[in-house]
Protein backbone atom coordinates (compact mmCIF):
# COMPACT_ATOMS: atom_id res chain seq x y z
CA UNK A 1 0.00 0.00 0.00
CA UNK A 2 2.73 2.57 0.31
CA UNK A 3 4.46 1.51 -2.32
CA UNK A 4 1.44 2.66 -4.07
CA UNK A 5 1.22 6.06 -2.27
CA UNK A 6 4.78 6.86 -3.66
CA UNK A 7 3.56 7.20 -7.55
CA UNK A 8 0.68 9.28 -6.99
CA UNK A 9 3.20 12.57 -6.75
CA UNK A 10 4.74 11.53 -10.50
CA UNK A 11 1.15 10.75 -11.78
CA UNK A 12 0.23 14.20 -10.44
CA UNK A 13 3.18 15.55 -11.70
CA UNK A 14 2.59 13.85 -15.39
CA UNK A 15 -0.64 14.93 -15.35
CA UNK A 16 0.48 18.73 -15.07
CA UNK A 17 2.96 18.04 -17.88
CA UNK A 18 0.64 16.60 -20.38
CA UNK A 19 -1.88 19.81 -19.48
CA UNK A 20 1.40 22.52 -19.84
CA UNK A 21 1.82 20.97 -23.46
CA UNK A 22 -1.52 20.90 -24.62
CA UNK A 23 -1.90 24.73 -23.97
CA UNK A 24 1.50 24.99 -25.25
CA UNK A 25 0.59 23.25 -27.97
CA UNK A 26 -2.96 25.32 -28.70
CA UNK A 27 -2.26 28.90 -27.37
CA UNK A 28 -5.86 30.62 -26.97
CA UNK A 29 -6.14 34.11 -29.01
CA UNK A 30 -3.56 36.33 -27.39
CA UNK A 31 -5.11 39.37 -29.16
CA UNK A 32 -7.24 41.89 -27.36
CA UNK A 33 -10.45 42.92 -28.83
CA UNK A 34 -11.71 46.53 -27.44
CA UNK A 35 -14.71 46.18 -25.20
CA UNK A 36 -16.56 49.21 -27.37
CA UNK A 37 -17.25 47.74 -30.51
CA UNK A 38 -20.95 49.23 -31.05
CA UNK A 39 -20.42 51.56 -28.33
CA UNK A 40 -20.22 55.47 -28.34
CA UNK A 41 -16.37 56.42 -28.88
CA UNK A 42 -15.47 57.68 -25.60
CA UNK A 43 -15.00 61.49 -24.94
CA UNK A 44 -11.70 62.79 -25.44
CA UNK A 45 -10.17 66.30 -26.90
CA UNK A 46 -6.48 65.71 -27.90
CA UNK A 47 -3.87 68.34 -28.92
CA UNK A 48 -2.48 68.44 -32.19
CA UNK A 49 0.24 66.58 -33.09
CA UNK A 50 1.48 68.46 -36.16
CA UNK A 51 1.58 72.10 -36.38
CA UNK A 52 -0.40 71.59 -39.82
CA UNK A 53 -3.06 69.41 -38.34
CA UNK A 54 -5.63 69.81 -35.91
CA UNK A 55 -6.36 67.76 -32.80
CA UNK A 56 -8.38 65.51 -32.45
CA UNK A 57 -11.96 65.22 -30.41
CA UNK A 58 -14.26 62.64 -29.80
CA UNK A 59 -16.46 65.61 -30.88
CA UNK A 60 -14.72 65.29 -34.31
CA UNK A 61 -16.23 62.06 -34.93
CA UNK A 62 -20.21 62.38 -34.45
CA UNK A 63 -20.25 65.23 -37.70
CA UNK A 64 -22.33 62.56 -40.20
CA UNK A 65 -19.78 61.19 -41.99
CA UNK A 66 -18.16 57.42 -40.99
CA UNK A 67 -14.20 57.86 -40.72
CA UNK A 68 -10.98 55.31 -39.48
CA UNK A 69 -9.15 56.65 -36.81
CA UNK A 70 -6.07 54.96 -36.84
CA UNK A 71 -3.50 54.38 -33.51
CA UNK A 72 0.03 54.79 -34.39
CA UNK A 73 3.44 55.91 -33.22
CA UNK A 74 6.66 56.51 -35.59
CA UNK A 75 8.45 53.75 -33.15
CA UNK A 76 6.22 50.98 -34.49
CA UNK A 77 7.17 49.10 -37.54
CA UNK A 78 4.43 47.45 -38.52
CA UNK A 79 2.66 51.23 -38.90
CA UNK A 80 5.43 51.36 -41.63
CA UNK A 81 4.05 48.96 -43.61
CA UNK A 82 0.21 49.54 -43.22
CA UNK A 83 1.19 52.95 -44.88
CA UNK A 84 0.72 52.48 -48.50
CA UNK A 85 -2.72 51.02 -47.49
CA UNK A 86 -3.90 54.20 -45.34
CA UNK A 87 -2.87 56.09 -48.78
CA UNK A 88 -4.93 53.48 -51.29
CA UNK A 89 -7.99 54.19 -48.41
CA UNK A 90 -7.51 58.02 -48.71
CA UNK A 91 -7.34 58.02 -52.57
CA UNK A 92 -10.47 56.26 -52.42
CA UNK A 93 -12.02 58.33 -50.40
CA UNK A 94 -11.82 57.02 -46.79
CA UNK A 95 -11.24 60.22 -44.53
CA UNK A 96 -8.51 58.89 -42.18
CA UNK A 97 -7.50 60.71 -38.74
CA UNK A 98 -4.83 59.35 -35.98
CA UNK A 99 -3.96 58.91 -32.65
CA UNK A 100 -0.25 59.12 -32.01
CA UNK A 101 0.99 57.19 -29.12
CA UNK A 102 3.86 58.23 -26.92
CA UNK A 103 6.03 59.76 -29.40
CA UNK A 104 7.51 63.00 -29.82
CA UNK A 105 6.78 65.75 -32.66
CA UNK A 106 9.56 65.76 -34.76
CA UNK A 107 9.76 61.73 -34.89
CA UNK A 108 5.71 61.90 -35.94
CA UNK A 109 6.71 65.03 -38.61
CA UNK A 110 9.46 62.44 -39.90
CA UNK A 111 7.45 59.69 -40.28
CA UNK A 112 4.84 61.47 -42.31
CA UNK A 113 7.29 62.93 -44.74
CA UNK A 114 8.83 59.50 -45.24
CA UNK A 115 5.84 57.38 -45.25
CA UNK A 116 2.68 59.82 -46.53
CA UNK A 117 0.32 61.63 -44.49
CA UNK A 118 -3.30 60.36 -44.84
CA UNK A 119 -4.33 61.99 -41.82
CA UNK A 120 -6.61 64.98 -41.78
CA UNK A 121 -6.68 65.38 -37.85
CA UNK A 122 -3.94 64.04 -35.58
CA UNK A 123 -3.89 63.94 -31.86
CA UNK A 124 -0.86 63.48 -29.63
CA UNK A 125 -1.07 60.79 -26.74
CA UNK A 126 1.49 61.25 -24.68
CA UNK A 127 0.29 58.92 -22.04
CA UNK A 128 -1.21 56.32 -23.94
CA UNK A 129 -5.10 57.32 -22.09
CA UNK A 130 -7.03 57.72 -25.03
CA UNK A 131 -5.47 54.33 -26.11
CA UNK A 132 -6.42 52.47 -23.44
CA UNK A 133 -10.12 53.80 -23.51
CA UNK A 134 -10.45 52.68 -26.93
CA UNK A 135 -9.90 49.24 -25.95
CA UNK A 136 -6.48 49.35 -28.20
CA UNK A 137 -3.58 47.03 -26.84
CA UNK A 138 -0.93 47.98 -29.25
CA UNK A 139 0.08 50.24 -32.75
CA UNK A 140 -1.25 50.01 -35.03
CA UNK A 141 -5.02 49.49 -34.78
CA UNK A 142 -7.87 51.03 -36.45
CA UNK A 143 -11.46 51.87 -35.77
CA UNK A 144 -13.72 52.52 -37.84
CA UNK A 145 -16.09 55.35 -36.22
CA UNK A 146 -20.09 56.02 -37.86
CA UNK A 147 -20.91 59.54 -38.60
CA UNK A 148 -23.14 59.15 -35.12
CA UNK A 149 -19.47 58.53 -33.27
CA UNK A 150 -20.13 54.81 -32.93
CA UNK A 151 -17.07 52.13 -33.08
CA UNK A 152 -18.72 50.15 -35.58
CA UNK A 153 -15.39 47.96 -36.10
CA UNK A 154 -11.91 47.41 -35.34
CA UNK A 155 -8.76 46.43 -37.19
CA UNK A 156 -5.86 45.22 -35.27
CA UNK A 157 -2.60 45.11 -36.64
CA UNK A 158 -1.60 46.47 -40.10
CA UNK A 159 -3.84 46.66 -42.52
CA UNK A 160 -2.47 44.54 -45.46
CA UNK A 161 -3.51 43.40 -48.94
CA UNK A 162 -7.20 42.44 -49.32
CA UNK A 163 -7.89 43.81 -45.91
CA UNK A 164 -7.87 47.78 -47.80
CA UNK A 165 -10.79 46.66 -49.22
CA UNK A 166 -13.05 44.95 -46.62
CA UNK A 167 -12.51 48.31 -44.46
CA UNK A 168 -13.27 50.30 -47.78
CA UNK A 169 -16.47 48.00 -47.73
CA UNK A 170 -17.01 48.28 -43.92
CA UNK A 171 -16.85 52.44 -44.34
CA UNK A 172 -18.91 52.37 -47.29
CA UNK A 173 -21.49 50.26 -45.96
CA UNK A 174 -21.34 52.54 -42.94
CA UNK A 175 -22.49 55.88 -44.39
Amino acid sequence: MRRSLLWIPLAVFAVLVIVAALALRNPSDPTIHSRLVGQPMPDFALAPSQPNHSGLASADLKRGRPRLVNVFASWCIPCRVEAPALATLKQRGVPIDAVVVRDRREDVAGFLAQYGDPFERIGDDPHTRVQFALGSSGVPETFLVDGKGVIRLQHIGAIEGEEVDELYRAWRDAQ
